[in-house]
């Protein structure tokens, strides 16, 4: 699976607002998305399409007027990577296969592995809607499960 641009783009900006509101909903001046696209160096149409959606679904707020921009439409605690992709419509599926019936990857049958790669999709899918908005700015692989975590389980088990 690969997320797409705007799936990626659409979390470092949320972590970037969150980061810039200390996570709490309407904490702080309102963020201006020229300042987010700045900072993390992506394109300010680009993001003013996304965050049009991220409104809709109620994850953040517009404040209009010269000082104007966008706050949290809730605690970034309340926010999960799932939430943020689904509001951007990204898809997070393995396969191509519509899972409807019997129709799939091949024409009008499933392929040998679909169970496989939708086992992993679920897997992934588990993952990025326990993972909150917040455990991202927190920073750090051993928040997510990541490196630190890899590297703690190698140091417990050599010393068993």
């Amino acid at each position: 699976m690969e997320l797409t641009t705007r799936g990626r783009y659409a979390v470092m900006a949320m972590a970037d607002l969150a980061r810039q509101s200390a996570g709490q909903p309407g904490a702080g001046e309102p963020v201006a998305l020229a300042a987010i696209a700045e900072r993390q160096k992506l394109s300010l149409a680009y993001l003013e399409q996304l965050y049009a959606r991220l409104r809709r679904a109620g994850i953040v707020v517009s404040a209009r007027g010269r000082s104007g921009g966008y706050v949290l439409g809730r605690a970034a605690t309340d926010i999960s990577i799932a939430d943020i992709l689904t509001a951007v419509e990204e898809e997070t599926r393995m396969t191509r296969c519509s899972g409807e019936g019997d129709v799939g990857c091949l024409g009008d049958t499933r392929c040998i592995t679909h169970g496989l790669w939708q086992a992993l999709g679920a897997h992934i899918a588990q993952f990025f809607t326990s993972v909150t908005l917040q455990d991202v700015i927190d920073g750090g692989p051993h928040v997510l499960g990541g490196q630190g975590q890899v590297q703690a389980e190698r140091e417990r088990f050599a010393a068993e």
